[in-house]
């Protein structure tokens, strides 16, 4: 009795049609992945300034009420901002991290701020923004090991002497450019920080931003199969300053 023979035309339908889903599978599971939904954290900002203090300041310097230690408070934060594009994507995305956890103060005599130190704690950075069917802890492990963050846990920005705006001690508003060192992965660099400040009641908030590239620091973007990070990183915060007991 002869060997049956299979015709071979329905076994490459068959197969085909399993190629044909397989691809379909992929193709819906990178779509869920990569092009669904994506949100950003609430933006840093200050709080509204007084009816009171919407006049215009007067001129000259003057923070002489401000004069003393102030420490960073509670409800302070810090992060960073860079830009990430995902695999066959042509649009970025804006991969966004934060912490609370925060220290650091300066002192007030005259019109000038000096012996400024900030530190921000690396470990505990976790990412803000979210990416529909995208795990970003996944990103905060990559970005924690870049970082060497078990051998260089903090971030710090020191700045010797600024000159306070005229106006802030009165509730105003106040814009100025801050000069310093920042030190990240072991490496400082001297940078220099956009600030918005302003007095509401007994706080002294302050909006900021570094902007720098990570290479800088000795800190190669993260670059994997589905993702591209940007070397240029932006480093912002929001401090609450108390006066020190």
């Amino acid at each position: 009795m002869g060997r049956q023979v299979v015709p071979r035309r329905p076994i490459l339908i068959a197969a085909g049609a399993i190629l044909a889903l397989l691809l379909l599978g992929l193709a819906g599971a990178y779509a869920y992945y990569f092009t669904g939904i994506r949100t950003a954290a609430k933006p840093l900002s200050l709080s509204s300034p007084s009816p009171a203090a919407s006049a215009s300041p007067s001129p000259g310097p003057s923070a002489s009420s401000l004069a003393g230690n102030w420490m960073v408070g509670s409800g302070s934060i810090a992060g960073y901002l860079v830009s990430e594009r995902f695999a066959g994507q042509t649009s970025s995305h804006q991969a966004e991290a934060r912490t609370s956890s925060v220290t650091g103060g300066l002192t007030v005599a005259g019109a000038n701020a000096s012996a400024i130190n900030i530190a921000v704690d690396l470990t505990s950075l976790h990412s803000v923004d979210q990416v529909l069917g995208f795990n970003v802890s996944n990103r905060d492990r990559i970005v924690s090991q870049a970082l060497s963050v078990q051998q260089f846990p903090q971030a710090t920005f020191k700045a010797d002497l600024i000159t306070l705006p005229a106006g802030l001690d009165s509730g105003q508003q106040a814009t100025v450019s801050a000069p310093g060192q920042l030190t990240i992965h072991g490496v400082t660099r001297p940078v220099t920080a956009s600030i918005k400040a302003q007095l509401s009641g007994s706080t002294v908030q302050v909006l900021g931003t570094i902007v720098s590239n990570t290479t800088d620091f000795g800190v190669t973007p993260p670059q994997l199969s589905i993702t591209v990070v940007q070397p240029q990183v932006t480093v912002e915060f929001q401090l609450n300053f108390t006066r020190s007991p």
